[in-house]
């Protein structure tokens, strides 16, 4: 795993990162990767797979490693990954980074500014 090119997860991720990963045969592996947005707003938004689905580690805790694909990285730099749940469901959250806005469902976000983030968005 690269320093500095990781994000954090939360305990309450990293709970339910390990319970999918050990659900889809993949035990302690998951992938994390953006997915741009099919109306050319420039949203991303999180998608999560088992597996490292040719990917490099990104985060590592509680017996759960993440991986991404490397172009991707500047993007995650710096993020937290959350998890929620309650009686309704659940699901996970990203933080937004610096000169963004965060989607309402909280899974996504996008640039403000798509001058200095233009040649990593081409997902």
């Amino acid at each position: 795993m690269r320093k500095g090119s990781s994000l954090s997860i939360t305990p309450a991720a990293a709970a339910e990162l390990g319970r999918q990963a050990a659900f889809a045969g993949t035990p302690g592996v998951m992938h994390l990767d953006l997915l741009g947005d099919t109306c050319d707003q420039g949203w991303l938004h999180i998608r999560l797979r088992p597996g490292e689905c040719a990917g490099v580690p990104i985060a590592r805790t509680d017996g759960v490693t993440l991986f991404a694909p490397s172009e991707q990285l500047p993007l995650l730099r710096g993020l937290i990954l959350n998890y929620y749940g309650n009686l309704s469901g659940g699901g996970f959250l990203i933080s937004f980074p610096e000169n963004s806005e965060p989607c309402s469902c909280g899974a996504g976000f996008r640039f403000l500014e798509n001058e200095n983030k233009s040649e990593l968005l081409d997902l």
